[in-house]
């Protein structure tokens, strides 16, 4: 076993170390957000060009997190978890420093693979650092970076390019990676039941798992924009997604040594939060590219005003994380995890009744409680999902949770980008129907009207605003029905307390 400059850190400095690296990658897949129109500017990109920006680090992530495990024993966990942070940090340098869109998107694409490995990595560290009694206050505390991170990131990135310049929100990374390696060196070891991999790289199960996750990743991030199945980018890798993770799938279970372990899936308990987990992910990150949207296109806010709206949810999973951590340990997770969907649910359909003269304060309340549920869903299902795992497939196991959970805020988002599409064609086909000399309020209207040419521009603008409007209530109230509908599985959860890892 290798041993740190420092034998036996305190936990407080274990968590730190790894916190760092999670903060960096879970923020830096949000906050390039708000900074693609000033890129697209400086670079001389499209807004289709610049967006994959976004793409390339997201797909170079989904394709990282599953293959934790087989990294982790090839080279050592704190080797391993070293090589991502300098990876990471090395591609943020290269990002700012970047002067044409190939430049900045191959750069985010090496960035995204050190970023892929450091969220499971780390939630395999503090699982395992912590005794089994505080598993749920150290998920707790992952759930903080985890959950709170994609919330800040707009915020954050808001500011900077706000008040300097894009470049900034990578060169921010730097001296946080830096500190974050030099923790790592000196406090995370190599445990000693990590073993090497029983035989060298599978590279046709690779190619197998590389073009089929990143195939659906590409089709449910650039779906929407290329008009789905009408594309035939998408037909293409939509077989290619199918073919590739079938195939991938039945190789790894027929494999008595595969680089990726399915067979963690006959964890009951990993299973069915890995379940939930994707509804989860449909929420946090589904909600969260469509509300900025919503509030910068219907209702006027700058970014700055956006990151603000946003903020009391990332304050309230703040607060319910510790809550949720303490209980861990002594309410059967059936409790917790039926509230947040709940409060969930309450929060996405109070949202659903907002409309085009909606301050702040009508924003307040939904956001607090879809924040605040986030947390008693986040702590209790992860550590459901891990208690029963071996430790030796820790690795493995936290790089396929948070892979299901990317790919279900994949899924959120795709979905809700085509029910608020799908709907506001419908409701402005309705409304405008209604919009004829036939009506008496509209005959009316451009009778008493001094210009009827501005009169018929104001009517219109009024039923395109409408049918916005009212197509984000239709999918913030979809939303709430899916939380809703999830809550009866909770019921298939078991105490984590009881669920011991098996001998491996």
């Amino acid at each position: 076993m290798t041993r740190t400059a420092h034998p036996n850190p305190p936990l407080f400095l274990i968590t730190a170390t790894v916190m760092l690296g999670v903060i960096m990658a879970i923020i830096d897949s949000t906050i390039v957000n708000v900074a693609l129109n000033d890129m697209a500017g400086n670079l001389g990109a499209s807004t289709d060009e610049i967006a994959w920006v976004a793409t390339g680090y997201i797909l170079a992530n989904v394709v990282v997190m599953p293959l934790n495990g087989w990294l982790t024993a090839l080279f050592g966990r704190k080797l391993f978890y070293a090589g991502s942070l300098a990876i990471f940090t090395i591609a943020s340098l290269m990002c700012g420093l970047s002067h044409s869109l190939s430049e900045i998107i191959i750069w985010r694409v090496v960035q995204g693979v050190g970023g892929g490995a450091l969220q499971p990595t780390a939630q395999a560290i503090l699982f395992e650092s912590y005794p089994v009694e505080k598993r749920g206050q150290a998920m707790a505390v992952f759930g903080l970076g985890a959950m709170v991170g994609p919330a800040i990131g707009p915020t954050f990135g808001g500011w900077l390019v706000d008040n300097f310049s894009w470049p900034l929100i990578f060169f921010i990374n730097i001296p946080i990676g830096a500190v974050a390696l030099w923790m790592t060196f000196r406090y995370i070891a190599d445990p000693s039941y990590i073993k090497k991999p029983e035989r060298g790289a599978d590279w046709l199960g690779l190619g197998y798992m590389t073009a089929g996750i990143a195939s659906l990743q590409y089709v449910l991030e650039r779906g929407q924009r290329e008009d789905w199945f009408d594309s035939s980018t998408i037909v293409i890798l939509s077989c290619v997604a199918v073919f590739g993770i079938g195939a991938f799938v039945i190789r790894e279970l027929r494999d008595p040594y595969p680089f990726v372990d399915l067979r963690v899936f006959k964890s009951y308990p990993f299973t069915v939060a890995s379940l939930i987990g994707v509804v989860s992910g449909f929420g946090l990150f589904g909600l969260n590219l469509v509300l900025p949207l919503f509030f910068q296109t219907v209702l006027g806010f700058s970014a700055w005003d956006t990151g603000l709206t946003l903020l009391p949810g990332a304050l309230a999973t703040a607060i319910s994380m510790p809550i949720a951590g303490r209980l861990a340990g002594s309410v059967t997770p059936k409790i917790p995890v039926a509230f947040g969907l709940a409060v969930f649910a309450l929060g996405s359909w109070l949202l659903g009744g907002l409309n085009q003269n909606a301050g702040y304060w009508d924003i307040f309340w939904p956001r607090v409680l879809q924040g605040f549920a986030l947390g008693f869903l986040f702590v209790p299902l992860t550590t459901a999902a891990l208690a029963a795992i071996p430790t030796n497939l820790m690795a493995n196991a936290t790089g396929i949770y948070t892979l299901v959970r990317q790919l279900g805020g994949s899924l959120g988002i795709a979905v809700l980008e085509l029910l608020i599409l799908r709907r506001q064609d419908y409701v402005q086909q309705l409304l405008s129907a209604n919009v004829s000399l036939s009506n008496p309020n509209v005959s009316d209207f451009l009778r008493n009207a001094p210009d009827r040419a501005a009169a018929l521009a104001q009517l219109a603008q009024q039923v395109d605003v409408n049918a916005v409007v009212l197509a984000y209530d239709y999918a913030f109230r979809v939303c709430a029905i899916l939380f809703a509908l999830s809550i009866p599985m909770v019921l298939f959860l078991r105490n984590p307390m009881r669920d011991r890892p098996k001998p491996s």
